[in-house]
């Protein structure tokens, strides 16, 4: 079996002395690997810094083809949409457009299933709006959780209508002081991710994947 995780800087593990929820849950899946007999998996962390769904698109197929192999059983976690809804400060419109962004999700369930049935889209994680309007490190660009609520929404919209599987994220870090988990106001911190990995892992398990 092979998990192969697709997303943007925070799938990367930004800001995470570990190296991000996505290599946590490959640690994880490695001790499993050595200590339960029958079980094998490998996961491949596909993330990629600044990557919107545009970008997913563009590489998805290759990336895949060149892992899976003759691999059978295979599993995709998607967590991108954070860049896809950044403002662009001047020309005052997304940096990929709700309409586009709704298809580009379309488009990437429907490549994805050709490969597999076993699909999963996670949420997305609120900013600190405080430290977001501009971006510091590219200020060319604002973000706002009214857009990353919207996004979040689209995506969970979408995998509904599609009956695929959504692991909640937004909620779960907006319950608590969410601000302290955030190293940048965008990108979480160890415990941040952290927090992503359990509830990932624990999805993951209850749907009997790993």
């Amino acid at each position: 079996m092979h998990i192969l995780v697709f997303g943007d800087s925070i799938t990367y593990g930004a800001w995470d002395e570990r190296g991000g929820w996505a290599q946590r849950l490959r640690e994880y899946i490695d001790k499993k690997n050595l200590h339960d007999k029958g079980f094998y998996c490998l996961v491949y962390n596909l993330g990629i810094s600044g990557d919107t769904t545009k970008e997913i698109l563009s590489r998805f197929e290759n990336e895949t083809k060149s892992r899976l192999e003759d691999e059978k059983d295979h599993i995709f976690i998607f967590s991108i949409g954070t860049n896809d809804c950044l403002l662009l400060n001047k020309e005052k419109k997304m940096q990929v457009e709700e309409k586009q962004f709704e298809r580009n999700i379309g488009k990437i369930i429907e490549i994805a299933s050709k490969f597999s049935g076993k699909i999963f889209f996670t949420g997305l994680t609120p900013v600190d709006e405080s430290k977001m309007n501009p971006l510091p490190w590219a200020p060319q660009f604002s973000a706002k959780n009214e857009y990353i609520e919207k996004y979040d929404g689209i995506i969970k919209s979408i995998c509904t209508k599609k009956k695929i599987h959504f692991i909640e994220i937004y909620g779960h870090f907006k319950k608590g002081n969410y601000k302290s988990l955030l190293k940048d106001g965008d990108h979480p911190t160890s415990e941040g991710h952290a927090k992503i990995y359990e509830i990932v892992k624990d999805y993951l398990v209850k749907e009997k994947i790993i």
